[in-house]
């Protein structure tokens, strides 16, 4: 997707001048007059703003309190369901960010649906037919032209193949892929020459969160990473599924390409069905109950997992297996960030709050540092009417709903995958909360969270943790030295001498000294540390059992050296 960067002349960033003259024309007749002129009325020539009937603030200020967000919302609503696919798909983003947003303007955009034009199934079999290089009748027996769903950027039909399998076919719409770069192109625009004018717009983060917006569109847009997607889903069920509680739709790969897609027909109720699915629930109760559990081991052990988890994606099929689908979406979590999101939700379960804070800082983004002890003194403020309840008494919705409020108020944001992952569970137990289900999600996430620890500390885990510390380590000891004699005999070429005067900042200097001197005994510690795994890669060693005995002394003398330098910076 091409985004447009900043000080990029217009007529290079923005291909469709005329599509931005349409988009701040409907944003100014809804009251954002003010903030177009904040630097993008002058990027256009010769043209005249129209005016609102009345200004946002007018009308704020008769609302009263809280008035500002819910008329932005009603506003920005309108202008977004003016505006099209790309900016109501934005709008339904926005829509998931409590982390950003007040109530009122969540509120507004939770009220956004696909509006769409409906397109002929005519233009449907051209589009479909160049994808595949084939005809239609060549692989279909029959397609219902009737849609079975609809959305801003793919549309859904029954079909049944040449040897009488029921699938869908979904196919992107036609054009929408032009519709939706020049769109979002003119939204990277916007919001870069917003965020220099204004420093409130910027404490926003547009920027970041049309970056995380972009990820999303240019999944939804290739039909290819949807069928990647759902294969590993998939196995991963396999390993993780041994009662088959969910099933998984066949993807029928040489029909799918970047703008179609045909998988498996699956014949059930959905979720989001309550009255037809609520006979159900007592067959059904300890299947979902287990299905809970793989969900959680799909995120706290695998790092993969379904991101859309709403009512509509799940059947109960005529099996009593849970079929999914959609799976356009999805969240990823690497090794270090399930290290982190164990360390959140162990500390959560415990309330301790200093090292719940710390783990947010790491893998939270920021512009600047906050104020820690402020920061930690917030987290406890929020969280202490909670301390003693159990597991079962503790609404976790409404506590991360809480955490990301106090971290939003000190300028943290939640990267993409890791509010995907947050709002995953949420939704989860807002699942069985609405089907009045007996789980407890968070009680079997405390369960699991023990035994994923466990197997964090096996020793192969640990010596291959050990390895790949040591392959980033080897390179910084490898350049260092070099670098080092660089530095030196670049400051000294000139028969420069470094000289430090004392004037009343003994203990400050000492201090530094002090650090030093401690530093070079880590660096010293470093060296015998990664002398004995050079041990270990030599005798080709697995296991600890295997492990020579000169390394574990090597290591040793290292720890020795790291103690000794503790205590000569301690006295």
């Amino acid at each position: 997707m091409d985004l447009v960067k900043t000080g990029i002349n217009l007529s290079k960033a923005i291909r469709n001048v005329g599509r931005l003259k349409e988009i701040v024309t409907v944003f100014a007749r809804n009251g954002f007059d003010e903030f177009i002129n904040l630097g993008i009325l002058s990027k256009i020539p010769n043209f005249v703003l129209p005016r609102a009937d009345s200004s946002i603030k007018d009308e704020a200020d008769k609302i009263g309190d809280g008035g500002w967000s819910k008329i932005v919302g009603v506003r920005l609503r309108k202008c977004f369901e003016e505006l099209g696919p790309t900016f109501i798909k934005f709008g339904q983003l926005l829509s998931s960010r409590e982390d950003i947003f007040e109530p009122a303007f969540i509120d507004e955009m939770k009220q956004l649906r696909d509006r769409v034009k409906e397109v002929s199934f005519v233009e449907v079999r051209s589009d479909v037919e160049q994808a595949l290089g084939v005809s239609i009748d060549k692989i279909f027996k029959n397609i219902d032209e009737r849609p079975i769903g609809t959305a801003s950027i793919g549309i859904a039909y029954r079909a049944i193949l040449l040897d009488g399998t029921e699938v869908v076919l979904k196919v992107r719409r036609p054009n929408i892929k032009k519709i939706v770069q020049t769109d979002f192109s003119i939204m990277i625009f916007l919001a870069s020459q917003l965020e220099k004018a204004s420093a409130e717009i910027k404490y926003l983060g547009l920027a970041r969160i049309l970056r995380d917006f972009g990820v999303t569109l240019n999944g939804e847009l290739n039909f290819q990473v949807e069928a990647v997607n759902c294969k590993k889903f998939s196995e991963l069920l396999i390993k993780l599924d041994e009662k088959k509680t969910f099933y998984v739709p066949s993807i029928y790969g040489q029909y799918t390409t970047e703008r179609t897609i045909v998988m498996e027909f699956l014949k059930g109720i959905p979720f989001s069905d309550a009255t037809r699915i609520k006979p159900h629930l007592p067959i059904i109760q300890e299947k979902l109950t287990h299905g809970l559990q793989i969900f959680i081991l799909s995120i706290l052990q695998e790092g993969f997992f379904h991101a859309d988890l709403h009512g509509g994606n799940f059947f109960l099929l005529e099996n009593n297996q849970i079929g999914i689908i959609d799976y356009g979406m999805m969240g990823h979590l690497g090794r270090k960030s399930r290290q982190n999101f164990l360390a959140i939700l162990y500390a959560l379960i415990t309330f301790n709050f200093e090292n719940l804070v710390y783990e947010f800082l790491d893998v939270s983004e920021f512009d600047q540092i906050p104020d820690i002890e402020k920061l930690i003194a917030d987290v406890r403020e929020s969280l202490t009417p909670y301390v003693g309840l159990t597991v079962q008494q503790t609404n976790y919705s409404e506590l991360f709903q809480i955490i990301i409020s106090t971290l939003s108020k000190h300028r943290l944001y939640l990267p993409r995958d890791w509010f995907i992952v947050f709002r995953a569970l949420i939704t989860l137990d807002g699942v069985g909360r609405s089907l009045n289900l007996d789980f407890d999600l968070f009680g079997m996430i405390e369960s699991d969270i023990r035994d994923i620890i466990k197997e964090g500390l096996d020793k192969d885990v640990v010596m291959e943790e050990a390895i790949w510390s040591l392959r980033d380590i080897l390179p910084i000891m490898r350049v260092l030295p070099r670098h080092l004699k660089w530095f030196i005999k670049d400051f000294a070429k000139n028969k420069y001498a470094l000289e430090i005067k004392q004037t009343g900042y003994q203990a400050e200097l000492r201090s530094i000294s002090d650090a030093l001197i401690f530093l070079a005994y880590c660096f010293i510690t470093g060296i015998f540390i990664a002398a004995g795994f050079l041990f270990v890669f030599s005798a080709n060693a697995k296991t600890f059992n295997e492990v020579p005995n000169l390394a574990w002394l090597v290591w040793a003398v290292g720890i020795i050296v790291f103690i000794r330098g503790r205590v000569t910076l301690k006295s």
